[in-house]
């Protein structure tokens, strides 16, 4: 069973170690609890994904694609399952900062070799930093970092 504090303890990780990242999108943020943390934290969040019952907060109800205009300082996901790929590759078209905690792959890879799937990733869309953190919960709590790409954001050399 997944951890009832999850929420409230990636919004802090988050909010300290990202402390000039005051716009977040929250991608496949489910009912918008991770929305709700940060911005009692002091964030202005958007949450992308289609459920119709979540909590009252800025909510995109619509699919989120590399194609969504950029309006924010930090992607992030708190388990955003099939999304996990997209929020590194959005980051790293658009030269933001990313963290996710993966829960499950897309691709049926075992949690441990997903992970380092996940970080070659980032590294070969060219971030300068990506490193793991673990938040103190039950359940899948590891943070996967990314710090902006060197150089140009991708979409610049199109």
């Amino acid at each position: 069973m997944a951890d009832k504090q999850r929420f409230e303890l990636f919004a802090r990780l988050l909010v300290s170690r990202f402390e000039a990242a005051p716009r977040i999108y929250d991608i496949a943020g489910g009912r918008g609890l991770l929305n709700e943390a940060l911005t009692r934290l002091g964030r202005t969040v958007t949450t992308f994904d289609q459920r119709h019952k979540h909590v009252e907060v800025r909510y995109a109800l619509r699919p989120f694609t590399l194609d969504e205009p950029c309006e924010c300082d930090l992607v992030v996901g708190m388990h955003p399952d099939g999304a996990t790929r997209l929020i590194i590759e959005y980051a790293a078209r658009h030269s933001l900062p990313f963290a996710v905690v993966p829960c499950c792959s897309d691709n049926g890879l075992p949690y441990k070799p997903w992970m380092r799937h996940l970080a070659g990733l980032a590294r070969s869309l060219r971030f300068a930093r990506v490193e793991e953190a673990l938040l103190p919960m039950q359940g899948r709590a590891r943070v996967l970092i990314g710090e902006p790409p060197a150089g140009p954001p991708l979409d610049a050399e199109r």
